[in-house]
């Protein structure tokens, strides 16, 4: 018998009625968030309140469309107008090379406010605060500290890829937000999973003798499926994510049979699991068609007739299932062979050291009383904090070998499902923003590292103390950072020379 059951055997105890729960054991199956509930409530409606006020302060500058907006927002006013993207000059629908939903948010707010500005630029900015709300609430559930994760938040609020896309009407915030949300979904579901162990044998249930608990529908793990969903119904990169949840689904599975001693736990978790794991899959699959909604109820769609137009019979439900299938594959070849020369291009071992932003707005002729003047809108990651994760990650990855917490194993997961996939893609396209899914999980290394630096509830009080300070420090200079580049995130109008001083690393800012 291996070293691992003989420490479950030690904690586990059984007697006539069946086991002895201890407390240690008690303890590692209870999980879950702080006990500090309303102080944690009020951390996150300060965060949240303070990353809205941020966002929306001058949300209607610049004017006009900018970047990428001339496409999204003149979707999304299309989808509300014919209930698909629309070619204006040739009066039918359009051929896009994403899926809807993304666009379907930006029209929410054109709805509510008109066409505008602020119309299409305000379901950013909600789904930007609401993922400052997510990534607080999470960081505070993997730390166990009200205080880490509120400092989560307020680096999220104050970095400049994720405030720039949070006021500008593109794809990717939505894409992260959902992302986030179904893996704090995941991470709640795994809570969910090990308290039911745990009530399963306070009930005299002894998993050695190879029982289970209860059956219990895992709402948590339903959820997480509906938005993977909707994620892949913004952008298709979603796909990475939905393969890392399931991987850690496997694997939190298998650890939990094996901390409650189960006899098989690999063979218990794959028959357990695996109907549960296909049952997400086909949520998420059914929650993506409901995206496409627009276009099956839609004849003039691209590719909405393809079978009929190749002279084949279109049967209901399945003869527009197949035009659908024919049209993603030929939007996925475009996305393969993706390779035209973009001047703001990346790839992503620039990303993580912020070398190439992407200009939204650029704007000379402007007027600020000195002899050259500039104002600019720019994709540019508050540079102290970016210069941080690599350091970052490379200490939560000692933690998660040397420790083995899951924790730490599922941040290097998520930070790895948002760049690493694109390594794949040497020759393709790519931008900065693309990063902006894995930046929830670069932050969250941050503070897990901010968190080894301050040491357990139970070091020295001069260690927390010291560690308390230099982890202050580091939020307040990256509070600074962000103010300087304010104006270059904002499009305020300056003096040139001011402008060109925030371009710290030259023409690869330029």
């Amino acid at each position: 018998m291996n070293a691992a059951v003989d420490h479950n055997e030690s904690e586990l105890r059984s007697d006539r009625t069946g086991p002895v729960v201890t407390e240690e054991l008690r303890a590692r199956l209870r999980g879950g968030a702080p006990p500090d509930r309303r102080r944690g409530w009020i951390a996150v409606l300060l965060v949240a309140g303070f990353a809205a006020a941020l966002r929306l302060i001058g949300l209607t500058h610049p004017k006009g469309l900018i970047f990428d907006e001339i496409y999204y927002a003149q979707d999304a006013r299309q989808l509300l107008e014919h209930g698909i993207e629309w070619n204006v000059d040739a009066d039918t629908g359009a051929y896009v090379a994403h899926p809807p939903f993304g666009k379907w948010c930006i029209a929410l707010g054109e709805w509510l406010f008109g066409y505008n500005e602020f119309g299409w630029r305000i379901s950013s900015v909600v789904a930007g605060v609401v993922s400052v709300i997510l990534v607080t609430m999470l960081a505070r559930r993997l730390t166990g500290s009200t205080v880490l994760g509120a400092t989560a938040g307020l680096l999220m609020s104050m970095d400049g890829l994720h405030f720039v896309l949070s006021r500008t009407a593109l794809l990717d915030i939505f894409l992260m937000v959902f992302l986030l949300a179904a893996f704090y979904c995941i991470v709640l579901d795994r809570d969910f999973q090990r308290r039911r162990w745990l009530r399963a044998m306070e009930s005299g249930i002894d998993p050695r003798n190879g029982f289970r608990p209860p059956l219990a529908v895992p709402w948590w793990r339903i959820a997480s499926g509906v938005l993977c969903g909707l994620a892949m119904g913004v952008k298709w990169s979603a796909l990475w994510f939905i393969l890392l949840i399931i991987i850690l689904t496997y694997v939190w599975e298998y650890r939990l049979r094996r901390t409650v001693g189960a006899v098989h736990p690999a063979r218990d978790t794959l028959l357990d699991e695996t109907g549960w794991i296909a049952g997400f899959g086909v949520i998420s699959i059914l929650a993506y068609l409901a995206t496409w909604t627009g276009w099956f109820i839609n004849d003039e769609g691209a590719f909405r007739s393809w079978r009929s137009d190749q002279g084949m019979d279109e049967p209901p439900v399945l003869g527009a299932l197949h035009n659908l299938w024919q049209y993603h594959v030929d939007v996925l070849q475009f996305h393969e062979t993706l390779d035209t020369a973009h001047t703001y291009q990346s790839w992503p071992w620039q990303w993580m050291v912020n070398a190439r932003p992407v200009v939204f707005f650029w704007s000379s002729d402007v007027d600020c009383g000195a002899d050259r003047c500039a104002s600019e809108v720019l994709l540019l990651g508050t540079p102290l904090l970016w210069w941080a994760f690599i350091p970052a990650l490379v200490a939560v990855l000692w933690w998660a070998v040397s420790k083995r917490d899951w924790r730490a194993w599922a941040i290097l997961g998520g930070a790895a499902a948002g760049i690493v996939p694109w390594l794949l893609y040497p020759e393709r396209t790519m931008f900065f923003f693309y990063a902006i899914p894995a930046e929830p999980f670069l932050i969250m290394a941050v503070v897990f590292t901010m968190g080894m630096i301050i040491g357990p509830r139970g070091a020295s009080p001069e260690r927390r103390l010291s560690g308390a300070l230099i982890c202050a420090g580091f939020v307040v200079l990256i509070a600074l950072c962000f103010a300087y580049f304010w104006p270059l995130y904002t499009g305020q109008i300056m003096p040139y020379d001011d402008w060109h001083s925030r371009i710290w690393l030259g023409s690869n800012w330029i």
